[in-house]
């Protein structure tokens, strides 16, 4: 209950003593029932409208009702503060931790280490050298080649005066029934939700998915494509190599974006995209055919000139 919590960070609140606290959750995946800090003004709003039921901010602000506050200093170190309370490190003392649950009919190959609490469904296959972070959840009927990572750090940082302060992860990665993750991919761990990636989707080699990302159902994902935080996938989706995309981006269902495009904003589904920034690919395709006409163009002038 709030008082507990304003305890565990020694802060002032506003609400009753047992106002109810259900958990934790960074902005974008927040639900009724959490907590989620705030700590610019730019962000006051958002954060007090949310679906949040207590907003941890670092100053007395009206409080909107059926809300509470806690009011902190520094709302981020004291987010940091409870993560770690709430979900605290425990080591493994073996590659397969004691609390894992691996179905019937998995294979786990030489070198795998699989952390605290991680689920594996049945009939999987991982491959040697896979490293998987405490609270995975992995589906049937699952793939991973060598190397890969799943449920590293988010890359989340405050920079202050006296360098980057980073925000503990205390999220998770789910992976879904019928997926195959290939060689050296590595899949970020939710900041407090999850990474998800959904039933039958495939990715390639080389890949990376950052925290809070959701790759919808029957997704192809080719090698060296980066995705940012908090990416929305949805299903069906092709993205072929070295396709990069922006933190917060939409890709609409059915899309397919074309080798070595960058995507700076949310694309509609079922169209095919290309270029840097991301356009509908045959209008690329005419302006780049324009681009080459230019040399010719400027020869007909310099002869009309002479």
């Amino acid at each position: 209950m709030l008082s507990e919590i304003a305890g565990i960070i020694d802060s002032e609140y506003i609400g009753e003593d047992d106002f109810p606290v259900l958990g934790l959750n960074e902005i974008h995946v927040v639900e009724k029932g959490d907590i989620v800090f705030v700590d610019h003004p730019k962000y006051y709003d958002k954060a007090l409208q949310s679906k949040a039921s207590v907003v941890l901010i670092n100053k007395k602000v009206e409080c909107p009702k059926g809300k509470a506050l806690l009011i902190s200093d520094d709302p981020f170190s004291d987010f940091n503060k409870l993560t770690l309370y709430f979900n605290p490190f425990t080591s493994a003392s073996a590659s397969i931790s004691k609390s894992a649950q691996i179905g019937e009919g998995t294979v786990v190959q030489p070198n795998v280490f699989i952390g605290n609490n991680v689920k594996i469904g049945k009939h999987c296959l991982i491959h040697p050298n896979v490293t998987i972070y405490d609270d995975c959840v992995i589906g049937d009927h699952v793939t991973i080649h060598a190397g890969t990572v799943l449920g590293a750090d988010a890359f989340y940082y405050k920079n202050r005066p006296e360098g980057f302060d980073k925000l503990v992860s205390g999220g998770n990665v789910v992976i879904e029934d019928h997926v195959d993750i290939g060689a050296g991919c590595t899949i970020d761990r939710g900041v407090t939700g999850s990474t998800t990636i959904k039933e039958g989707s495939k990715l390639d080699n080389q890949i990376q998915v950052g925290h809070d990302t959701v790759i919808g159902r029957k997704c192809l994902i080719a090698s060296q494509v980066g995705i940012a935080g908090c990416v929305v996938v949805e299903d069906e989706v092709i993205l072929w190599g070295q396709v990069g995309v922006t933190s917060g981006a939409t890709i609409g269902k059915g899309a397919v974006i074309l080798a070595q495009t960058g995507i700076a904003k949310s694309l509609e589904g079922g169209k095919t995209y290309f270029g840097s920034p991301a356009e509908e690919a045959r209008e690329k395709m005419k302006q780049l055919a324009g681009v080459r006409q230019i040399p010719t163009i400027i020869e007909k002038l310099k002869k009309i000139d002479n």
